[in-house]
């Protein structure tokens, strides 16, 4: 698939947000341990990347009810669905100059199109060096989901079934959607948004 830009300007995809507010103070010590200036471009996505799939639990998989967005409240909690762990990776990886995105899918929430669809959210990513956006997803892993982060093929956690109307959306947003973060503002319990609440289309 062909990937869009939103917007030409790169500093539009640089621009600290609401929900990607990587100035917060708490910020500063997970930066320092992530990042440093002997790292390349491109070990810099990967690490971010990986801490977020990896130490930032998916809220379903762990079946807590905290609902997180702000990209401070997902690293205080540990914890965020892929809307918010979204904010989180946008917010590290602006926080070191480099263009962040948010990318959609529309998936079948669970097993069968009877049990409805919902907006999956992931990020787009510009890597300066190759001159090109990549997608990469930090839902997190589980079995039956295995997304890595690579620069040659899209590894993500999710692949589409176009034979159930599931769609591959192929727009980097400079912000995420409205939808998604007013679900996210309005819900109380994340496992019950989860299930009944999630938007089904940009």
């Amino acid at each position: 698939m062909q990937l869009k830009v939103e917007s030409p300007d790169f500093n539009d995809y640089l621009k600290e947000l609401e929900e990607a507010d990587f100035s917060h103070p708490i910020f500063e010590k997970t930066v320092f341990n992530l990042f440093n200036n002997k790292q390349t471009e491109i070990e810099k996505v990967k690490t971010a990347f990986e801490f977020v799939r990896d130490k930032i639990s998916h809220s379903w998989d762990i079946q807590g009810t905290k609902v997180t967005c702000k990209a401070s409240e997902v690293l205080q909690y540990k914890e965020g669905i892929c809307y918010a762990k979204s904010n989180l990776l946008a917010a590290l990886l602006r926080s070191q100059g480099i263009p962040t995105g948010f990318c959609y899918q529309r998936l079948m929430i669970f097993d069968t199109p009877e049990k409805g669809y919902c907006l999956h959210t992931l990020n787009g990513v510009f890597i300066n060096s190759l001159n090109k956006w990549i997608r990469v997803d930090a839902r997190g892993n589980k079995p039956g989901i295995k997304a890595e982060f690579s620069t040659n093929e899209e590894i993500l956690a999710f692949k589409i079934d176009n034979n159930y109307d599931e769609k591959d959306y192929p727009t980097i947003y400079t912000e995420p959607n409205r939808k998604t973060i007013d679900t996210l503002k309005e819900s109380t319990n994340v496992l019950e948004m989860y299930k009944y609440q999630l938007p089904d289309d940009l």
